[in-house]
């Protein structure tokens, strides 16, 4: 197992390197740099040579692509290049908790609430229970999370004025006591975990209700049954387990939502996330900031990839490395 961890480690870091080799020429083909862009937004300011040269900008793509990996391999993301000037670690580190709280929240949310309703379906198939949470996948997964989010915002928010329209806190909330801003932070939040939750919930819960009714055809099942064993202990100690495999690869796979994922729900509902912060560094060509980012989205694509192997093994013995 550890020669297996060691190997795929190895192997992710040429893979690494050639995903962000990709990513920074993507960037430095779009058109405009921040400079001008400043200039065009400020027209006080002259988008002149030498701020261009003070930030390296002159310098041709593999040199700058070198300073940038020089910098990465001893800890430094760099200055951002919006007008605030501050280091993009704190940038990051201030937007991290906001998007991976939401994240985390809405994944125990989906796994809370799609398994019982899979085992549900799955043991009653062609009835009418099935029926109806197919019928809510297939709207989860066909409705755009973007056409979900601006029609519950319209209705909740501006309709009946139930929820926040956006943020993350009212205003003076850092002045209430702690569990009337959580209250708050809860408040705020709803919205937006109940639009990620649908559109994520559809996927899983058909994956997982196709993989359920293939495992319970097994013929192992059924022994099982014969040998004595509950409805209840062939479900959920038999069945359930080998019908996690899809779930576990889904749910590795989702880390890079983590930014990806959060870039149109933070906007819409303008949560200061990484996702916000995405966007806006796409906006004004933040180039320290989109390659920092894109950078975490590769790591967690990895990850998620090792995690999703290392769980399956541990779910189903069969592929367990020697």
């Amino acid at each position: 197992m550890t020669a297996w961890f060691a190997q795929r480690l190895l192997n992710a870091i040429p893979l690494l390197l050639g995903i962000t080799l990709v990513c920074f020429l993507t960037i430095k083909l779009a058109p405009g740099d921040p400079i001008s862009l400043m200039a065009d937004l400020n027209p006080k300011m002259a988008a002149n040579e030498a701020m261009k040269e003070a930030y390296g900008l002159n310098d041709p793509w593999y040199v700058q692509y070198g300073n940038w990996l020089n910098a990465l391999a001893h800890g430094k993301l760099g200055t951002s290049l919006a007008p605030d000037g501050r280091a993009v670690a704190d940038k990051i580190a201030d937007a991290l908790p906001i998007t991976v709280w939401l994240n985390v929240i809405g994944l125990m949310l989906v796994i809370i609430i799609s398994v019982p309703l899979a085992l549900l379906a799955a043991t009653r198939p062609d009835k009418l229970t099935d029926h109806v949470l197919t019928i809510i996948t297939y709207i989860g997964a066909a409705a755009p999370g973007v056409w979900l989010a601006v029609l519950a915002l319209q209705y909740f928010s501006v309709g009946l004025g139930w929820l926040p329209l956006a943020g993350i806190r009212s205003f003076g909330a850092e002045n209430l006591p702690w569990y009337s801003q959580l209250a708050d932070l809860a408040w705020h939040a709803t919205l937006p975990l109940a639009v990620g939750v649908f559109g994520s919930l559809a996927g899983i819960l058909r994956f997982m209700r196709g993989s359920l009714i293939e495992t319970l055809r097994q013929d192992y099942l059924l022994t099982a049954q014969a040998k004595g064993a509950s409805r209840a202990r062939v479900l959920t100690r038999h069945a359930l387990r080998n019908a996690l495999l899809p779930l576990i690869t889904i749910l590795g796979l989702s880390l890079p939502g983590l930014i990806g994922g959060s870039v149109i729900m933070e906007s819409l509902f303008a949560l200061p996330g990484l996702g916000l912060l995405f966007y806006s560094a796409v906006l004004m060509r933040d180039y320290p900031v989109l390659m920092a980012l894109l950078t975490a989205g590769a790591v967690l694509t990895l990850l998620g990839n090792l995690l999703a192997d290392f769980c399956t093994m541990l779910a189903d013995p069969r592929t367990r490395a020697d």
